[in-house]
Order: structure tokens, then C-alpha cells, then sequence
């Protein structure tokens, strides 16, 4: 390992490897640090289309080709078995109360079932973030990225040549290197957050809540449970999703992986955390949590967690800033909301994408700063936008059929975006949930602030959000004679093809001959 580099990336789960290979790519010499060691536990497990999408630009763009096998749950299993993943076909929402079991209504007002591919071939896909991210790591130094493992950094100072010296410990002793650019990749309230003395601000209205979280063996599937056994025809298997239980004060996910573990946890009010006897005995609280819902213990019954349960006493966090000269943060270290719409992976890919940008094009040039400066300004204004809307949700979380409604914005946004890009119409939603675009925008803080005021008729509820996702809605979404199971319908693409500034004659062509479908 030499002492000087162009980009010192901080952190090595799956943000910090890929920025590093990109960086290396383009020719700049990288070092990628790590205060542990892989494989490792993280979360942030649950992928989407657009994730997908933007794991696939990304590895034509920068030449990582080994990368494309993981933007489709068949692609991946056929080329890398050995790296663990799971079947995400869409997301699943189930509503419970305290005390009675799951009722399952006939009309399937108590669940919502929203798919995101056609067939699983082609789905999305939860990542077994330790498989995952070692695999990664390895493939970044066999690309020429120099990785540092157990290094403690400890200070970050930076010249008047505008070169940062990062100083540490390592296994063997000091650590010490310089580098032009630092890349924060490690995660919420992270490294450049305590060294530099960046403070955190509130994100106005967002609920504060607490987590509860780990992996389990045993966990049964809800089609295996009379309670849940699906009647009809779904869009999907229900377990085969980002599955969801929606409870008093929050909710909880369940994410299965192929080799038999299973991601859970649950996300509540700081008030519900109090009543299951949180920050205190994590197993008491678990299982307090799960003889609360009678439904969810039935489905924990037999099963073990694989490590101690780990908890989060404030799951929200955002940066006063998210980059300055010399140094920038990946959005996973900028802040950190809620996974209740699995917004983590996207947004990181987003900065990925971005940085990257900035590198290829403003690296040898005086504009490298001030790229920088607002890209931190994009990030940030991506959060906050964010931020308003899942706060909404989770708010609205207390209302099933609230949720449902509100949950169609999302929905629509990613429907939206992933179809711009795929028909080379990106110039119309260039902002994560479709930020840019202020008639969407306005439609949504409408219906939340309905929401947020009191119970109201359903019906007005369920017209203001057909209203106003309007604009973007290319999915056939906020149809109530589909009774909150929503597939994927092609068909629907082509009627509202024109939102797409694209005739039907085109768009049916460009399904014709699209790899998508």
C-alpha cells in the first residue's frame, strides 16, 4: 500500500465498493478503508425497479459488466448461486390490531399488495448485505482498489495544498495517508459527521421512532398460516415481497432471503417503544412485541434469531450538509429516514451516479468544489422532499386505508421514473420521487395535510389522491375496482403512454422490443 491517493473512500458496504470502482475506472488511484472486516451484518436490504435500473446504467456507464447479472432476481441466481439474495416481487402491507388475529377481508381492505415485475425472472431482489457486500469488496481489489480492513481512523486534516492527511490505527500499528478527496460511505451519523463536527438537524413533522431488528431461521411463510392464506388470484405470492405488517405506532418488515434467513424487525413511535419496555431487555420487548399481534407471534413462533437483537434508539438522522471542499457524503451517510418504501438503496445509487458524474467530468478542473457543494445541495433537497413524504406516511399509518391511499404517490413516482429512463425519457422526473415535478408535489402535501387533519370521508381522501397523481400515474394505480391489489399490467403503460410524451404506437414498440418484460 502506498501513502498518496487521489480518493480515500471511508466505509466498504456495497455504496463505498462501488463508488471505488467506478474512481478506479476512471483511472484515479483509490483506497477504500474499513473499520471492520467482511463478511459483516448490515441493513438496507431491500432493492426496487429503480435501484435496479440504476445498478445497470451504472455498470455500462463505468464498464463493471459483472454487475449487471444482479439487477434481476433470475439473472442473479443463474450466475452468482453463491452470493445470497431473495425474491422481491413487490411490496406487501398487512393491517393488525393489538390483541385479534389477522381477519382477512374479503374485499382486502386490511392489505395491500402493490406488484413491481410481471414474472420472477425479472424481479427485484433482497440483498443479503454480508454476501453481497464482501462479494464487492473482492471484486474492488481485484480492479485495483487498495482496501485497508480493521483501520480505525481517527483524525482528518486538511493543507493548505488542499490535501487531507488521514490519520489512524491499524492491527500492525499507525496508519497515515494523504488524498485529495475524502468519499464518506459508512453509513448514518458516520465517520466525516464526528471528525468533521457536522451537526445534525431535524427533519420537520418526521415521527420519531425507535427499531428493534435482526435475522431469524425458522420464520414461517403467511401462506403457510391459515389466518393469511390468500383467497383469489393475487398479483403475487404475498411472502415473496418486502412484506410489511402494519401495527399501532409503526410497523414491522419481514424480508426472506433464499437460504432460509430472514431480515426482520419492527420500526414504532418512541411512545410504543415505551410500552414494550424499550431501551431495556431487547428479547422482553420482542416478545412482548409479538404477543401483542397474535398474527405476527403465530408467524415468529418456532423462530430463532441467528445474532442478539439489535436496536436503534432514533432511527431518523439527517446532515447539516452533505459535502464540502475535499469531501462528500454518499446519501446513506447524509441521512437515513424509514424503510418503509425501501427509498435506501435508490437514493445511494442516485449519489453513486452523481459523484461519479463529477468525477468523470469536473476531476481535472477548478470546478471539482463547487460540483461537489451542490451535489450536497441535490442530496439534501432529495432528503428533506423524502423526509415529507414517508413522515406522512408513517403518520398516517394509524388509518389503514389513509396509508393505502397516501402509499399511491410513492407508487406512481417509481412507476413513473423507472419508465422515463427505460423509454429514454429522463428529462421528464429527474428527482427522486419525482421532487422536480411541482404538480405532483402539491397533490401529495394536499393529501397529507388531509390526512393530517382528522378523520375525514374516505371517499374525499381516495378522489384527492387519484387527483393528484394524476400527472405521473402510468401504472393503473388508485383503482378501487382493483380492491388494493395492484399487478403489473403493460397494458396500462400503453393507454397513459402520453404522459411519457410518447404516442401508443411507440410505447408498443418500445415494450415490443424492450428485455425489461
Amino acid at each position: 500500500m502506498t501513502s498518496e491517493y487521489d480518493i480515500a473512500v471511508l466505509g466498504s458496504g456495497f455504496g463505498g465498493s462501488l463508488i471505488a470502482m467506478i474512481a478506479r475506472n476512471l483511472g484515479l488511484r483509490v483506497l477504500m478503508i474499513e473499520r471492520g472486516s467482511h463478511p459483516r451484518f448490515a441493513i438496507g436490504e431491500s432493492t426496487s425497479p429503480l435501484a435496479n435500473l440504476l445498478l445497470e446504467e451504472i455498470a455500462h456507464r463505468y464498464e463493471l459488466p459483472f454487475l449487471l447479472p444482479f439487477c434481476t432476481y433470475g439473472n442473479w441466481k443463474r450466475t452468482y448461486p453463491e452470493v445470497v439474495c431473495g425474491l422481491k416481487r413487490g411490496f406487501t402491507y398487512y393491517e393488525h390490531h393489538p390483541g385479534r388475529r389477522f381477519t382477512r377481508n374479503a374485499d382486502h381492505s386490511d392489505q395491500l399488495l402493490v406488484a413491481a415485475s410481471p414474472r420472477d425472472d425479472i424481479a427485484d431482489t433482497h440483498w443479503l448485505r454480508s454476501s453481497f457486500d464482501s462479494f464487492l469488496v473482492d471484486h474492488a481489489v481485484e480492479r485495483g482498489v487498495e482496501y485497508s480492513d480493521h483501520t480505525t481512523i481517527e483524525a482528518v486534516r486538511r493543507d493548505e495544498n488542499h490535501l487531507w492527511t488521514v490519520k489512524g490505527v491499524k492491527r500492525d500499528g499507525r496508519f497515515e495517508v494523504t488524498t485529495r478527496l475524502l468519499i464518506d460511505a459508512t453509513g448514518p451519523r458516520g465517520l466525516l459527521q464526528r471528525l468533521l463536527g457536522i451537526p445534525e438537524v431535524e427533519l420537520p413533522g418526521f415521527p420519531k421512532t425507535q427499531a428493534l431488528f435482526s435475522h431469524f431461521t425458522g420464520v414461517l411463510r403467511c401462506d403457510e398460516m391459515e389466518e393469511f392464506r390468500v383467497l383469489g388470484e393475487p398479483p403475487y405470492l404475498p411472502d415473496d415481497a418486502a412484506l410489511h405488517h402494519i401495527v399501532d405506532g409503526g410497523w414491522m418488515w419481514v424480508l426472506r432471503f433464499d437460504n432460509g434467513v430472514t431480515s426482520a424487525g419492527f420500526s414504532v413511535t418512541d411512545e410504543a417503544a415505551t410500552e414494550l419496555g424499550l431501551p431495556g431487555d431487547h428479547d422482553r420487548a420482542w416478545r412482548r412485541f409479538l404477543d401483542k399481534y397474535p398474527s405476527i407471534g403465530a408467524q415468529f413462533a418456532v423462530a430463532s434469531a441467528t445474532f442478539p437483537l439489535m436496536y436503534s434508539p432514533r432511527l431518523s438522522y439527517c446532515a447539516e450538509r452533505a459535502a464540502g471542499p475535499g469531501w462528500v457524503m454518499l446519501p446513506s451517510a447524509a441521512a437515513f429516514l424509514d424503510p418503509l418504501f425501501s427509498t435506501g438503496i435508490p437514493l445511494t445509487l442516485l449519489g453513486i451516479e452523481r459523484i461519479a458524474k463529477i468525477l468523470a467530468e469536473s476531476w481535472e478542473t477548478d470546478l471539482l468544489d463547487a460540483e461537489l457543494h451542490q451535489y450536497g445541495e441535490t442530496t439534501l433537497q432529495d432528503v428533506r422532499s423524502t423526509a415529507e413524504y414517508i413522515g406522512g406516511s408513517l403518520r398516517s399509518l394509524k388509518a389503514f386505508p389513509s396509508f393505502t391511499a397516501l402509499s399511491m404517490f410513492y407508487f406512481a413516482a417509481a412507476s413513473y421514473s423507472e419508465m422515463a429512463r427505460r423509454t429514454n425519457q429522463r428529462q421528464l422526473v429527474t428527482r427522486f420521487l419525482a421532487a422536480d415535478r411541482a404538480d405532483f408535489r402539491d397533490g401529495m402535501r394536499k393529501c397529507i395535510q388531509r390526512i393530517d387533519g382528522g378523520p375525514g370521508r374516505m371517499e374525499d381522501i381516495t378522489c384527492l389522491t387519484a387527483q393528484g397523481i394524476d400527472v405521473l400515474n402510468i401504472a393503473g394505480l388508485a383503482d378501487l375496482s382493483k380492491r388494493n391489489w395492484y399487478g403489473v399490467d403493460l397494458q396500462d403503460v400503453i393507454d397513459n403512454s402520453l404522459k411519457l410524451d410518447l404516442s401508443q404506437d411507440e410505447m408498443r414498440k418500445l415494450i415490443a422490443e424492450a428485455d425489461w418484460v
